[in-house]
């Protein structure tokens, strides 16, 4: 199915139909008959239809008669269903989190890089792992060759993170981290880093991305199959309820769904369609909705077309908190909050005349706040170049100041509640939504229709779709197909060297060799007992391992001895 591919009826009475008793009708039809279409006419509109970029139909205007939510069903801020924000107050309390995506080289180039950002501003901190972390791979295997510290920081070892951490604050400072398939692992490690520094597990707060069903729709990098790698998640949701009040141990996550090339319903649909499996996990686990709930979170893509980002946040709190309430009936408010973070779109910047990302990143920064989006990352002009270099880190970060200290947009909550369009569109959002849910349902739920390749055959047609009306020149890409220039692209150029490979590959030889070794093979061998029982929680053992000075890279091997790996079914 493709998503928003129904065609929306004109805000008023058909062509030709006579005059209603309704004024707003008969405005409308007026309107229509004696003012638009000599207009047009006259100067013809650029082009027969116009959509959302997601390819929803937008009609010419949007009256009183466009909506169908009541008031009632919008309701207020702090309200449910909440699709006014999740606070009363929201910025008129206190501005979103700047937290801005960091992570390059060693432990302790990105440490300084934090200390840097912290310096000027950013309010909490989100880590970037490099790709042989993100696959469980230690540094020194050889497939981590040429890849170690380039996109994201190397960690490898409970000693990496510490390193990583010095000097951060860990009792005052939330971070969030992504890394998906080994995310039990690398959040052990942050616990035993705060351990260490002296700040108790209850203490710490943050956020770990830890969504593996998105891994296998969108981003691919998992390393295990999707079942016994979601009773991992749900170890981590159960060992997070119990021992880690301020820590939200699922961040579930659209932003790689809409990077793969899904639209904004897409986005929306499946990201909450994972919402709930990992809801009915947990409560199949045996662990009450409102005891866990209320720590889980979102990650949402903010992308170009601004008024089609805002109603999708909107919808998204809207049908959040009725899945919640009517399908897996939470009691606590918080327990039907959709609190999400906001990335702008990496996969909108471009190579090309690349200062105009800039801007490009201001408006979808915009639409993520007038959604009502709870911390935001900017991205950085050189994205499609480079890891971000001081400067354009800097600028991305002063953007998101600019909002909040000199826009006006904080003044007022959601104030565009009551747009004719706006309602329409959010409406429309969670129409589209329900269909998904309908489709994913009757396949028997998000595993099965990852297996069935439902999610990836979805996408790569939506995908599809886009490029080929980029290259017909239908959709405009400024500085790409539209508007371009002939000159070289001057940006200061950040390298990561090798560097960060021989030292941190070094490390892994040092701490190999002075480990006690009984130690460390019973802690794994325990991992493997613990991982063979059908629901045994695995977070102590791997916190055991983590003690034992096992490294990354051999407790996913310890998994994969008992799980076995995955290769995903090619689809097309």
């Amino acid at each position: 199915m493709s998503a928003g591919r129904a065609t929306s009826r004109a805000p008023g009475p058909a062509p030709g139909r006579a005059a209603t008793d309704d004024p707003v009708d008969d405005r409308f039809r007026r309107w229509e008959d004696e003012i638009a279409k000599p207009a047009i006419a006259k100067s013809p509109e650029r082009k027969e239809r116009f959509t959302t970029l997601g390819g929803i139909p937008v009609d010419r205007i949007y009256t009183p008669r466009s909506p169908r939510s009541s008031f009632d069903r919008i309701g207020y801020p702090g309200q449910p269903p909440f699709t006014r924000g999740i606070h009363p107050t929201m910025y008129r309390g206190r501005v979103w989190s700047m937290r801005m995506f960091s992570g390059f080289g060693s432990p302790e180039d990105t440490n300084r890089r934090f200390h840097y950002l912290l310096k000027h501003g950013e309010s909490g901190l989100s880590i970037a792992f490099d790709d042989p972390t993100l696959y469980g791979i230690d540094a020194d295997d050889p497939e981590a060759l040429g890849e170690v510290g380039k996109c994201g920081v190397n960690v490898g070892s409970l000693a990496d993170m510490r390193r990583l951490l010095r000097g951060i604050p860990l009792a005052d400072v939330t971070t969030s981290m992504t890394i998906n398939a080994p995310a039990n692992i690398v959040w052990g490690m942050y616990l035993l880093a705060g351990e260490a520094a002296g700040v108790p597990a209850a203490r710490l707060g943050g956020t770990t991305q830890n969504d593996i069903l998105k891994e296998y729709i969108a981003q691919k990098e998992f390393l295990y199959p999707p079942r016994p790698a979601l009773r991992l998640v749900t170890d981590t949701i159960e060992y997070a309820a119990r021992h880690t009040p301020r820590w939200n141990p699922v961040s579930i996550s659209g932003y790689h769904i809409r990077e793969a090339g899904s639209t904004a319903v897409q986005e929306l649909a499946f990201t909450l369609a994972d919402g709930r499996a990992y809801v009915g996990e947990a409560i199949r686990r045996g662990l009450a909705v409102d005891d866990f709930a209320p720590r889980l979170s979102f990650f949402f893509n903010s992308h170009n077309d601004f008024f089609e980002e805002i109603a999708k946040f909107r919808a998204a709190r809207r049908i959040w908190a009725r899945v919640m309430r009517e399908e897996f009936h939470a009691k606590k408010e918080r327990s039907m909050w959709l609190r999400f973070h906001t990335q702008t779109a990496g996969c909108s910047c471009t190579a090309q005349q690349p200062e105009l990302n800039i801007v490009r990143t201001t408006v979808q920064a915009l639409a993520g706040v007038l959604g009502g989006t709870q911390s935001l990352h900017t991205n950085s002009y050189d994205e499609a170049l480079q890891l971000p270099s001081e400067d354009a880190v800097r600028i991305a970060l002063r953007t998101q100041q600019i909002l909040a200290a000199e826009s006006g947009v904080t003044e007022s909550v959601d104030p565009f509640a009551g747009s004719y369009y706006v309602e329409w569109l959010t409406d429309r959002m969670e129409e589209e939504t329900q269909k998904y849910f309908d489709q994913i349902d009757a396949i028997g739920g998000v595993v099965p229709a990852i297996e069935r390749g439902f999610f990836q055959r979805e996408i790569q047609e939506a995908s599809f779709r886009y490029q080929r009306a980029v290259e017909s020149g239908a959709e405009k890409i400024v500085g790409v197909n539209a508007y371009t220039v002939d000159a070289p692209v001057k940006v200061p150029r950040l390298k990561i060297s090798e560097e960060a490979r021989r030292r941190q590959s070094a490390r892994l030889r040092t701490l190999r060799a002075r480990r006690h070794r009984g130690r460390y093979e019973a802690a794994l061998d325990r991992l493997r007992r613990v991982a063979a029982t059908e629901d045994g929680n695995t977070m102590p053992a791997v916190l055991d391992a983590l003690r034992a000075d096992a490294t990354l890279g051999e407790i996913v091997r310890a998994f994969q001895d008992v799980f076995g790996s995955y290769r995903e079914r090619s689809t097309y």
